[in-house]
């Protein structure tokens, strides 16, 4: 088994990312397998650290909503306004307007942050829902 150290910079987590890349084959429970386990271990320890992830966009966040409810694109027309509008947001080539936010965030659960982005302290009442 290789020495582990803790990865320290950029230069040490592409040589642990080129190991661990070579050791992905190894059979579980062999040295190797151990090696792989503490690697990926000290990678993602440094990743959490030193490698932002950003947030998802406000599409994947619907998405995944409607995969955890069991609901379908045609589901959120009532918030959106329409089929065409759905597809657009869902695409990334519309964003959403506070409305639709408002409905999505009220009616499915999806949190105002997830939606609007982190800044958004407070979702008001942006007035009457889209018909």
């Amino acid at each position: 088994m290789a020495n582990l150290e803790r990865i320290r910079n950029e230069r040490d987590y592409e040589a642990a990312l080129a190991r661990l890349d070579d050791l992905m084959g190894a059979v579980p429970g062999s040295a190797e397998g151990q090696e792989l386990d503490l690697l990926a271990d000290r990678i993602e320890l440094y990743e959490n650290e030193h490698v932002p992830m950003g947030d998802p966009s406000p599409a994947s966040v619907i998405e995944y909503r409607l995969e955890q409810l069991g609901l379908a694109p045609r589901d959120l027309i009532p918030f959106m306004g329409s089929r065409a509008k759905v597809a657009e947001v869902l695409a990334g080539k519309r964003e959403l307007t506070l409305p639709m936010a408002y409905a999505l965030h009220e009616n499915l659960g999806i949190p105002k942050e997830s939606l609007l982005g982190s800044a958004t302290s407070s979702l008001e009442d942006p007035g009457p829902p889209i018909e």
